[in-house]
């Protein structure tokens, strides 16, 4: 008994440990649990890389906004915000100056009445033109308006010219500048009026009647950018002569033609008007046979004595 006993509390070299009643039996999870503690264990990792992914973002959308905003510092142009201000209270101004002192005649939409034609798309250079030259506002009806003094400042000429400009567009003013002017070919430009321009307007430009009671003007009052808004637009009886006919530089040579040859003094004395060979002639007839004549009667009235 006591042999078999001892052998039995023997343990045997290969026999397992005893397991220790204090601790805790170890549990097999399922692998569903495993699973879950996986995903909690992601889930508390994943904020930590969606907040750097916002401040990478953050940070390159900062540097995006500050290179486009160095961009257009650099590349805009400068005082757009600016000139669109100016231009819309032009325009307001301009259309203020219309309803008071246009639109009896013209409509209050600029569509035109049966006193005056339409503005729409005629272009602001038919308007500074009309108005500068003061034929705008016409004084009294007739077979032409009559040039006169401006009844309006180019301040306001300009913007009810801007107003209009905003109802169906046309041609800009011109710019003539002094520095082109001086650059014309006065040769060139000498051609192109005497060949379209002379037959009415007389070849130095001092104007001459057409029919019914119509007459092409004197150009002796004319600025640079009047002569060739009325070759652009075509007032009264004048032709439109396009940018395919004559081109800039060929109309600013015509103005700096007329321009040399009202201004350059006459080589041969008084211009008599510059009426051509006419008026010549006739003074050399009156001044200088009725002069001979004068001289003969002297003489035989001194033979008489």
């Amino acid at each position: 008994m006591t042999a078999s006993t001892d052998s039995d509390m023997t343990a045997s070299p290969d026999a397992p440990e005893a397991a220790d009643p204090a601790a805790e039996p170890a549990v097999a999870r399922p692998a569903s649990v495993r699973g879950r503690l996986v995903s909690a264990t992601a889930r508390r990792s994943r904020p930590a890389s969606a907040r750097r992914r916002r401040r990478s973002s953050t940070l390159v959308l900062s540097l995006a906004l500050m290179a486009t905003g160095v961009l257009w510092t650099v590349l805009a142009p400068s005082g757009s915000a600016q000139d669109s201000a100016a231009d819309s209270a032009a325009v307001r101004e301009g259309r203020a100056l219309y309803l008071q002192g246009c639109s009896t005649c013209h409509g209050l939409n600029a569509a035109g009445t049966v006193s005056g034609p339409s503005l729409i798309g005629v272009g602001e250079a038919a308007v500074d033109f009309q108005m500068s030259t003061g034929r705008m506002p016409l004084a009294k009806p007739g077979a032409q308006a009559e040039r006169k003094e401006p009844s309006y400042s180019q301040v306001q000429i300009d913007q009810i010219a801007a107003y209009i400009q905003t109802l169906g567009g046309g041609i800009e003013k011109p710019e003539v500048s002094e520095e082109a002017l001086a650059d014309a070919d006065l040769m060139f430009g000498g051609e192109l009026y005497r060949a379209n321009c002379a037959q009415c307007h007389q070849a130095a430009g001092e104007g001459a009647p057409l029919t019914y009671g119509k007459y092409a003007p004197a150009l002796t009052n004319a600025t640079p950018e009047q002569i060739v808004e009325a070759m652009r637009v075509g007032p009264e009886s004048m032709p439109v002569f396009a940018e395919s006919q004559i081109d800039e530089e060929g109309a600013t040579a015509v103005a700096a033609y007329i321009l040399h040859m009202r201004d350059t003094p006459s080589p041969g004395g008084h211009k008599l008007g510059s009426y051509g060979p006419v008026p010549e002639g006739l003074l050399a007839w009156l001044v200088g046979i009725g002069g001979l004549l004068g001289v003969c009667l002297w003489i035989g009235a001194r033979q008489k004595v």
